[in-house]
Protein backbone atom coordinates (compact mmCIF):
# COMPACT_ATOMS: atom_id res chain seq x y z
CA UNK A 1 0.00 0.00 0.00
CA UNK A 2 2.70 2.42 0.87
CA UNK A 3 4.60 1.60 -2.22
CA UNK A 4 1.35 2.17 -4.28
CA UNK A 5 1.21 5.88 -2.87
CA UNK A 6 4.86 6.68 -2.96
CA UNK A 7 5.24 5.36 -6.65
CA UNK A 8 1.63 8.12 -7.12
CA UNK A 9 3.85 10.61 -5.41
CA UNK A 10 6.81 9.97 -7.34
CA UNK A 11 4.84 9.88 -10.61
CA UNK A 12 2.63 13.17 -10.12
CA UNK A 13 5.54 14.99 -8.94
CA UNK A 14 7.36 13.99 -11.80
CA UNK A 15 4.46 15.35 -14.09
CA UNK A 16 4.29 18.42 -11.98
CA UNK A 17 8.10 19.07 -12.52
CA UNK A 18 7.42 18.87 -16.19
CA UNK A 19 4.90 21.01 -16.43
CA UNK A 20 6.42 23.16 -14.27
CA UNK A 21 9.38 23.56 -16.81
CA UNK A 22 7.21 23.79 -19.66
CA UNK A 23 5.64 26.73 -18.16
CA UNK A 24 9.02 28.31 -17.57
CA UNK A 25 10.22 27.89 -20.80
CA UNK A 26 6.91 29.46 -22.13
CA UNK A 27 7.78 32.36 -19.89
CA UNK A 28 10.48 32.98 -20.45
CA UNK A 29 10.39 33.25 -24.36
CA UNK A 30 7.17 35.70 -24.06
CA UNK A 31 9.62 37.40 -21.64
CA UNK A 32 12.18 37.79 -24.69
CA UNK A 33 9.78 38.20 -27.34
CA UNK A 34 8.13 40.89 -25.64
CA UNK A 35 11.19 42.64 -25.06
CA UNK A 36 13.00 42.35 -28.02
CA UNK A 37 10.55 41.95 -30.58
CA UNK A 38 7.51 43.84 -29.33
CA UNK A 39 9.78 46.48 -27.55
CA UNK A 40 7.30 46.32 -24.57
CA UNK A 41 8.61 44.04 -21.79
CA UNK A 42 5.76 42.54 -20.10
CA UNK A 43 5.55 43.24 -16.38
CA UNK A 44 4.84 39.92 -15.05
CA UNK A 45 7.06 37.09 -16.64
CA UNK A 46 10.41 37.53 -15.30
CA UNK A 47 8.91 37.13 -11.06
CA UNK A 48 6.93 34.03 -12.73
CA UNK A 49 10.10 32.89 -13.70
CA UNK A 50 12.03 33.15 -10.98
CA UNK A 51 8.96 31.36 -8.72
CA UNK A 52 8.75 28.49 -10.45
CA UNK A 53 12.58 28.34 -10.77
CA UNK A 54 12.03 28.02 -6.97
CA UNK A 55 9.26 25.55 -7.40
CA UNK A 56 11.43 23.63 -9.81
CA UNK A 57 14.43 23.77 -7.64
CA UNK A 58 12.92 22.55 -4.17
CA UNK A 59 10.34 20.39 -5.70
CA UNK A 60 13.16 18.98 -7.95
CA UNK A 61 15.44 18.25 -4.68
CA UNK A 62 12.63 16.10 -3.49
CA UNK A 63 12.15 14.15 -6.90
CA UNK A 64 16.17 13.91 -7.24
CA UNK A 65 16.26 12.42 -3.75
CA UNK A 66 13.83 9.27 -4.40
CA UNK A 67 15.15 8.51 -7.80
CA UNK A 68 18.91 8.52 -6.42
CA UNK A 69 20.18 11.45 -8.48
CA UNK A 70 21.36 13.36 -5.46
CA UNK A 71 25.08 13.46 -5.02
CA UNK A 72 26.29 10.98 -2.51
CA UNK A 73 29.03 9.71 -1.42
CA UNK A 74 28.73 6.04 -1.67
CA UNK A 75 32.04 5.94 -2.62
CA UNK A 76 32.92 5.65 1.36
CA UNK A 77 30.31 3.19 1.90
CA UNK A 78 31.21 0.95 -0.73
CA UNK A 79 34.56 0.53 0.57
CA UNK A 80 33.62 -0.59 3.67
CA UNK A 81 32.98 -4.08 4.79
CA UNK A 82 29.78 -5.59 3.49
CA UNK A 83 28.30 -6.18 7.12
CA UNK A 84 29.05 -2.10 7.97
CA UNK A 85 27.32 -0.92 4.90
CA UNK A 86 23.81 -1.53 6.27
CA UNK A 87 24.43 0.29 9.60
CA UNK A 88 25.76 3.20 7.69
CA UNK A 89 23.20 3.73 5.01
CA UNK A 90 20.49 3.79 7.36
CA UNK A 91 22.51 6.35 9.71
CA UNK A 92 22.77 8.73 6.66
CA UNK A 93 18.99 8.33 6.01
CA UNK A 94 18.27 9.19 9.54
CA UNK A 95 20.24 12.38 9.30
CA UNK A 96 18.28 13.21 5.79
CA UNK A 97 15.26 12.46 7.96
CA UNK A 98 16.39 14.79 10.64
CA UNK A 99 17.34 17.45 8.42
CA UNK A 100 14.27 17.25 6.20
CA UNK A 101 12.17 17.03 9.70
CA UNK A 102 13.96 20.09 10.98
CA UNK A 103 15.15 22.20 8.75
CA UNK A 104 13.05 22.26 6.14
CA UNK A 105 9.14 20.81 7.15
CA UNK A 106 9.58 22.98 10.94
CA UNK A 107 11.67 25.60 9.87
CA UNK A 108 9.79 26.01 6.26
CA UNK A 109 6.61 26.02 7.91
CA UNK A 110 8.01 28.61 9.95
CA UNK A 111 8.66 31.38 6.99
CA UNK A 112 5.53 30.32 5.45
CA UNK A 113 3.43 31.40 8.05
CA UNK A 114 5.57 33.88 8.84
CA UNK A 115 4.78 35.46 5.57
CA UNK A 116 1.33 35.22 5.36
CA UNK A 117 0.62 36.95 8.62
CA UNK A 118 2.82 39.97 7.50
CA UNK A 119 1.13 39.59 4.25
CA UNK A 120 4.03 40.13 2.29
CA UNK A 121 3.28 40.21 -1.58
CA UNK A 122 5.29 39.97 -4.34
CA UNK A 123 5.83 43.15 -6.76
CA UNK A 124 4.38 41.88 -10.10
CA UNK A 125 1.85 39.18 -9.72
CA UNK A 126 0.24 40.49 -6.00
CA UNK A 127 1.02 36.72 -4.88
CA UNK A 128 1.38 36.34 -0.73
CA UNK A 129 5.27 35.12 -0.42
CA UNK A 130 3.82 32.54 1.89
CA UNK A 131 2.29 30.50 -1.36
CA UNK A 132 5.55 30.63 -2.70
CA UNK A 133 7.65 29.93 0.06
CA UNK A 134 5.45 26.59 0.86
CA UNK A 135 7.83 24.36 -1.79
CA UNK A 136 9.74 24.30 1.38
CA UNK A 137 7.78 22.46 3.65
CA UNK A 138 6.37 20.63 1.08
CA UNK A 139 9.47 19.16 -0.76
CA UNK A 140 10.61 18.20 2.72
CA UNK A 141 7.19 16.52 3.94
CA UNK A 142 8.06 14.55 0.55
CA UNK A 143 11.84 13.87 1.18
CA UNK A 144 10.69 12.71 4.61
CA UNK A 145 8.22 10.43 3.19
CA UNK A 146 10.85 8.89 0.84
CA UNK A 147 13.35 8.27 3.42
CA UNK A 148 10.93 7.06 5.68
CA UNK A 149 10.32 3.96 2.75
CA UNK A 150 14.34 3.77 2.40
CA UNK A 151 15.16 3.17 5.71
CA UNK A 152 12.30 0.59 6.26
CA UNK A 153 13.63 -1.24 2.94
CA UNK A 154 16.74 -1.33 4.22
CA UNK A 155 15.63 -2.77 7.40
CA UNK A 156 13.98 -5.25 5.53
CA UNK A 157 16.66 -6.33 3.11
CA UNK A 158 19.18 -9.20 4.26
CA UNK A 159 22.76 -9.33 2.74
CA UNK A 160 23.61 -12.10 0.95
CA UNK A 161 26.42 -13.97 2.51
CA UNK A 162 27.60 -15.01 -0.65
CA UNK A 163 28.02 -12.03 -2.62
CA UNK A 164 31.30 -9.64 -1.18
CA UNK A 165 29.04 -6.85 -1.64
CA UNK A 166 25.89 -6.00 -0.46
CA UNK A 167 22.84 -5.43 -2.42
CA UNK A 168 21.45 -1.66 -1.94
CA UNK A 169 17.73 -2.08 -1.67
CA UNK A 170 17.17 1.48 -2.40
CA UNK A 171 18.74 1.55 -4.96
CA UNK A 172 18.15 -1.41 -6.54
CA UNK A 173 21.71 -2.45 -7.25
CA UNK A 174 24.77 -4.43 -6.18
Amino acid sequence: MMQMLLSFISKLLEKILMLAMAAIVVTVTWQVFSRFIMQSPSSFTEELARFLLIWIGILGSAYAYQSKAHLGLDLFVDKLAPVKQKPVRILIELIVLVFACGVMMYGGALLVLMNIELKQTSAALGLNMGLIYSAIPLSGTLIMLFCLDNIIRLIESTPSASNSQTKDPIKGES
